[in-house]
């Protein structure tokens, strides 16, 4: 099993394409009023979350003068609901931000959490699925995202398997270990998370990483993600969002 290892988080072009002004400086007395922002996850919280709620506990929000509220996501997928303005900023991943800006909705990423796609196809050892050529005739338990079905595809038909042998349930942010086990014989995980915590409990799984199959599947993911108009309009509040951010993940 390959172990990948979680890289700081590194801010993207934002920081390159953004022109910022200067901060504004409170006169002496003045209480400094902390303006609210609010960021829904991708998923429950878990390790790739570990640098927000360290901003968050450590004060770092509150020294850029930012109020952070971190919410769990709805019915809907990040983007969908940042791009309805739901909330702020979003945590994503890079499929679906392309989905997203394919289907015209006005999303943009905005910097990487981690440097490289820690996401893997993960099964129980005794399923033997060693290769997306084993997908075949197998079951597979997803969140419904159209992503999935494409890379399963992708990866599939570069090992000369038929993608519609594959069975695709649903089965949401339910307990990854518990629907091996009982439900589906593989699932989309992300190592630092998942496969981390099978380690810990001794269970023994089989691990194909997505950006061991293509050098091109190297996307980052998970990213965050912001409406244009908020990049537009609210520059300075994004810079200090990543700004106090990115000191969470150091």
């Amino acid at each position: 099993m390959k172990k990948v290892h979680v890289g700081l988080f590194c801010l993207l072009a934002l920081l390159l394409i953004f022109s910022f002004g200067c901060q504004k400086t409170e006169t002496p007395g003045e209480e400094a009023k902390l303006t609210k922002l609010s960021v829904i996850l991708d998923w429950v919280p878990n390790t790739n979350h570990s640098g927000l709620y360290a901003a968050k506990d450590l004060g770092f929000y509150e020294e850029e003068g930012l109020e952070v509220e971190i919410l769990q996501p709805t019915v809907g997928g990040t983007s969908s609901l940042i791009a309805a303005g739901q909330g702020d900023i979003g945590v994503s991943y890079q499929e679906e931000v392309v989905i997203a800006r394919s289907q015209d909705l006005p999303v943009r990423s905005i910097a990487a959490v981690i440097q490289h796609n820690t996401s893997a196809f993960a099964s129980h050892r005794d399923k033997n699925i060693l290769s997306p050529r084993d997908f075949a005739g197998k079951k597979y338990g997803g969140w419904g995202s159209p992503a999935e079905t494409q890379m399963m595809a992708a990866l599939m038909e570069k090992y000369g398997a038929d993608p519609a042998t594959v069975e695709e349930v649903y089965i949401g942010e339910a307990d990854f270990f518990t629907s091996i086990e009982r439900d589906i014989d593989f699932a989309w995980i992300y190592y630092g998370w998942t496969g981390i915590e099978a380690e810990l409990r001794g269970i023994p799984l089989n691990i194909i990483m997505v950006k061991d199959e293509d050098p091109a599947l190297d996307f980052y993911t998970p990213v965050l993600i912001a409406r244009e108009d908020t990049l537009e309009e609210k520059a300075d509040l994004v810079k200090r969002f990543l700004r106090a951010t990115a000191k969470g993940y150091e």
